[in-house]
């Protein structure tokens, strides 16, 4: 299907041009510590299909794009296919989405296509701890916003005892850091291991990414991992923010099936900026697990590229590097949209939200799928 950027969007599209090219390094975004290693280019396709129900007098969708101030990726040839008007906006983050307002709509279903090409670079960052140092006052205040715990990354009694318990007087952010991240390969587990069929499984995510509910379970899934994380380093003072995207997972490639989405989280350390890290990928290489015709497969669609069994580099790796096979949606949780949704703060949005005269309505599905390109 061939993708046609409209007229309405001409002028939104060189903003993003722009904002693109005003990005050029990775220390303008992350921090002078963190370079690009090795890239892959791929064509994208984020499709979606709104499900307009009957009567509906106004319709309001805010659809994820590819963030283009994210300095480790570059993207161009960027198509939306859409008769109705729709524009750029951007969340109480920064985050940039496609809204579209329909005015007393037909009922029925609606297409909305959306297509570009991003080059992704993987991260490297710089882990020696020697290189950074305790933040001081007057960076923690700067920072303040990361150190606060949001609806589901609660900083409870729990999370404060897991704090000292890992990270006691320690204050160089990369050790303390790196304790937390072997404190929570220990304590929760990828809940796509239990061995057993889908609707027996004992092992589940939380649905909502809570880091409650994950220290209590001890386990989840992406979200859970990491807002745990979060709420743990932020109880031993250290600024996070959580990241949202998607793999271009390897076993997909130019496959008819979405790639769901993905998150991981980013720490500050002074002198370097802002870290990655994935503890949910790593726990999938942390230890063996049983592997079999249940567990195998989501295994496999998990990670970047495949599974291919316990390999303790890859745990050290993702500790401080991500790969080249992702794109980022948006930064942060407890999401305002522009102009601001009638219902609650959103805990994400790598994929769509749409409200039906003022209600949080589930009318919108989507696909992701992708094709690498040499």
């Amino acid at each position: 299907m061939s993708r046609i950027a409209s007229p309405s969007l001409v002028a939104a599209l060189l903003l993003l041009v722009a904002g693109c090219a005003s990005h050029d390094t990775a220390s303008d975004q992350a921090g002078p510590g963190i370079h690009r290693g090795t890239s892959a280019k791929f064509d994208a396709h984020h499709d979606f299909v709104v499900d307009i129900p009957e009567g509906a007098k106004q319709v309001d969708i805010w659809f994820a794009t590819p963030h283009p101030k994210d300095p480790m990726q570059r993207v161009s040839d960027w198509r939306v296919e859409s008769e109705h008007p729709h524009r750029f906006v951007e969340d109480n983050h920064g985050n940039r989405y496609l809204y579209m307002r329909l005015e007393s709509p037909e009922p029925g279903k609606l297409d909305v296509g959306t297509s570009f090409t991003v080059t992704r670079y993987e991260v490297r960052a710089d882990v020696d701890p020697t290189h950074t140092r305790p933040h001081t006052e007057a960076e923690l205040a700067r920072l303040a916003p990361y150190l606060k715990g949001s609806s589901q990354s609660v900083i409870d009694a729990d999370a404060r005892a897991m704090a000292l318990r890992v990270v006691g007087s320690e204050r160089n952010p990369i050790r303390a850091s790196r304790k937390i991240y072997d404190a929570i390969l220990d304590h929760v587990e990828y809940h796509v291991k239990d061995p057993k069929p889908d609707a027996q499984k004992t092992m589940n995510s939380t649905g909502t990414g809570s880091s409650q509910q994950c220290f209590s379970t001890g386990t989840g899934n992406c979200t859970d991992f990491h807002s745990l994380y979060a709420a743990v380093s932020r109880a031993a003072g250290i600024p996070t923010r959580a990241v949202y995207g998607s793999f271009f997972k390897g076993p997909l490639d130019g496959q008819d099936k979405d790639q769901s989405y993905h998150c991981w989280i980013e720490f500050h350390a002074p002198e370097i900026g802002w870290i990655p890290l994935d503890v949910a990928v790593a726990d999938i290489f942390v230890r063996d697990f049983e592997a079999n015709e249940h567990s195998g497969p989501r295994a496999d669609l998990t990670v970047a590229d495949g599974y291919k069994g316990p390999d303790a580099a890859m745990v050290d790796y993702y500790f401080g590097n991500l790969d080249e096979r992702r794109v980022t949606w948006h930064w942060g949780r407890d999401l305002v949209m522009d102009p601001p949704q009638k219902g609650k703060p959103l805990l994400w949005n790598p994929k769509a939200y749409a409200e039906v005269d003022g209600e949080p309505a589930g009318i919108v599905s989507r696909k992701l799928t992708f094709h690498q390109k040499p």
